[in-house]
C-alpha cells in the first residue's frame, strides 16, 4: 500500500511549484551579487518576485520595495519586504507539497488557528542585527570578507543577552560561521546560495521582532503518555538540536496526536558525534527515554500546534515501548497539526512513516525498493551521535523514518531500523547513545580521543576563576 502512496506522491506534482522555485532562485542570484549592484537581470528577478505576490496582502509593499531597490535606494524595510515575499512563496510551496503528501498517505491535518503575532518594539539588539543583515545584502555573498563577518559579533552578543532573541543570535552566529569557512567566498566554485538565502531571510524576519517560537504562555496545556517514534539530531558547528517525534495519548481520552519536542544547545566545532549528548545535562528524563526506548508521562506541557515546549521537570519515565509498534498501530490515525507560518518551508517537511517489507539496493545511493517503488535514503542526514549507519540500513527489513522533500525529490531519513543478524532481531535508533555509547569499539575510540566537552568546561572554569 505504501508503494502505491509513494507512486502517487511522485506523480501528483503541485501546479506552479517549479515556477515558484524559479522565482525564488532568481532572487537568490540577486542576493549573491549584492543589492548595491542591481543590473538588468537583477531588476527582472525582483520584478518577478513582486509579480508572484501581487495578489496577496504583501503585493503593494513588495512592489514598492522592488522598485526602490532597483533604483538604488536600499533601506532595511525594503529588504524586510523582499525577505517576507521570498518566505511567503516558499511557505506556499510547503503547503502545496504537504497537502499532496497528506492526500497520498490518507492523513488529516488540522488547519493553523494561531492568531497573527504582533512585532516587538525594536531593541538595540534587533537594530544591530538588522544593520548587519542589511550590510550583508548590499555586499552580496561574493563580496563577504573577514571584516564584515567579524562585525556580527556585537549583534550576536546583544541578542544572546535577551532570552527572546537567542534563536536569532544562534542563527546569526551559524550563518557567520558558514561564511567564515568559505572566505574568500568569491573564490568558491559553487555557493550554497539557496541555504544562505534561507538563513538570511529567516534572520531578517526574526530581526523585525517576529516570534522565534512558542513560549510557555502559547497554545494549550496537555498531559498524557508520550510514545517516542524516533529522534532527529540536527548538528551544526555552532549549535545542536535534538527533535523527538512522538505520538501523544492525551490523558483526557482524546484521539492520539502526532507531536514534536525539541531541545538544543550552543556548541563549538570540536564537539561532534556522541559528545553532543553531554551538552544536554538539563534533560535527563528525555535522554533516558531515548536511550532506553521508554514512554514518558507528561503533565501540563504547552502544545503550540504540533510542537511541545519540553520541560523535563514535567516529565516522568514510563514503561518500555516499541517505536515500531507505535508507528504501526497509531501513526495512521494520529491527529496532525499545521506548522506555524514562519516555519513553513519545503525543507522543513519531515513526516514520520513506517516502511516494512522492502529490499535494499546499495549503489552510489542507498535505495529501499518497496514493491518496485524506489525510496532513496538520505544517508547524509545520519548523525554520528548514534549507532544508525549506512551498513545497518542496508541490512534492515523495517524502518521508522521521516519523509522529506529535497532538491525536487522525496527522500527517507531513517530514525530507527530493524534487522536480523544471526537469527536475532536487532534494532538501531538515533537516540540509543543518549546516555552513553553502547558499542564497545566506538566507546574505546571516544576514550582515546578524549572528552571535548569536559576539557572545554574545565578551561572555561579556569577563565571564570581568574
Amino acid at each position: 500500500m505504501l508503494a502505491n502512496q509513494l507512486a502517487r506522491l511522485r506523480a501528483d506534482v503541485p501546479g506552479g511549484l517549479a515556477e515558484t522555485l524559479d522565482v525564488v532562485a532568481g532572487f537568490d542570484v540577486v542576493l549573491t551579487r549584492g543589492f548595491a549592484r542591481i543590473g538588468e537581470e537583477d531588476a527582472r528577478a525582483l520584478a518577478a518576485l513582486a509579480d508572484a505576490v501581487a495578489g496577496t496582502p504583501l503585493g503593494a509593499r513588495v512592489a514598492e520595495a522592488a522598485g526602490k531597490v532597483t533604483a538604488g535606494s536600499v533601506a532595511e524595510e525594503h529588504l524586510a519586504a523582499l525577505a517576507g515575499a521570498r518566505s511567503a512563496l516558499l511557505g506556499a510551496a510547503h503547503d502545496a507539497q504537504l497537502a499532496q503528501l497528506d492526500a497520498a498517505l490518507g492523513r488529516q491535518r488540522a488547519p493553523w488557528t494561531g492568531a497573527p503575532a504582533g512585532l516587538a518594539e525594536a531593541s538595540p539588539a534587533l537594530l544591530g542585527a538588522r544593520a548587519w543583515l542589511h550590510e550583508v545584502a548590499l555586499t552580496g555573498w561574493r563580496g563577504v570578507d573577514h571584516e564584515l563577518i567579524s562585525a556580527v559579533g556585537t549583534p550576536v552578543e546583544a541578542a544572546l543577552a535577551e532570552p527572546g532573541l537567542r534563536r536569532l543570535a544562534v542563527l546569526l552566529d551559524g550563518l557567520a560561521a558558514e561564511l567564515r569557512a568559505g572566505v574568500p567566498v568569491a573564490a568558491m566554485p559553487q555557493l550554497p546560495a539557496w541555504r544562505w538565502a534561507d538563513l538570511w531571510a529567516r534572520a531578517v524576519l526574526l530581526a523585525q521582532g517576529a516570534p522565534a517560537g512558542p513560549t510557555a504562555e502559547d497554545g494549550e496545556l496537555v498531559s498524557g503518555r508520550l510514545l517516542p517514534l524516533g529522534v532527529d539530531v540536527q548538528e551544526h558547528d555552532t549549535a545542536v538540536q535534538v527533535q523527538l517525534h512522538a505520538v501523544l495519548e492525551p490523558a483526557d481520552g482524546a484521539a492520539p496526536r502526532l507531536v514534536r519536542a525539541t531541545v538544543g544547545a550552543a556548541k563549538v566545532a570540536t564537539i561532534v558525534g556522541p559528545a553532543i549528548w553531554r551538552l544536554l545535562p538539563g534533560q535527563p528524563t528525555l535522554l533516558r527515554a531515548l536511550a532506553e526506548r521508554r514512554a514518558v508521562a507528561v503533565t501540563d506541557l504547552p502544545l503550540h500546534g504540533g510542537d511541545l515546549r519540553w520541560d523535563d521537570a514535567r516529565a516522568e519515565l514510563g514503561e518500555p515501548t516499541d517505536p515500531f509498534a507505535t508507528a504501526r498501530v497509531l501513526l495512521s490515525s494520529a491527529a496532525m497539526a499545521s506548522a506555524p507560518p514562519l516555519d513553513r518551508h519545503p525543507a522543513a517537511i519531515a513526516e514520520p512513516v513506517l516502511v516494512e517489507g522492502y529490499t535494499v539496493r546499495d549503489d552510489d545511493t542507498l535505495v529501499l525498493d518497496l514493491d518496485g517503488e524506489p525510496v532513496p535514503v538520505a544517508t547524509d542526514r545520519l548523525p554520528a551521535s548514534g549507532p544508525l549507519t549506512r551498513e545497518r540500513i542496508a541490512g534492515s527489513s523495517a524502518c521508522v523514518g521521516l519523509l522529506r522533500w529535497d532538491d525536487g525529490r522525496w527522500l527517507l531519513q531513517p530514525l530507527a531500523v530493524r534487522r536480523t543478524v544471526k537469527r536475532q532481531v536487532t534494532e538501531a535508533h538515533n537516540g540509543d547513545w543518549a546516555c552513553g555509547i553502547t558499542d564497545p569499539k566506538i566507546a574505546k575510540a571516544e576514550v582515546r580521543a578524549g572528552d571535548a566537552v569536559a576539557v572545554l568546561r574545565e578551561r572555561a572554569g579556569r577563565l571564570l576563576r581568574r
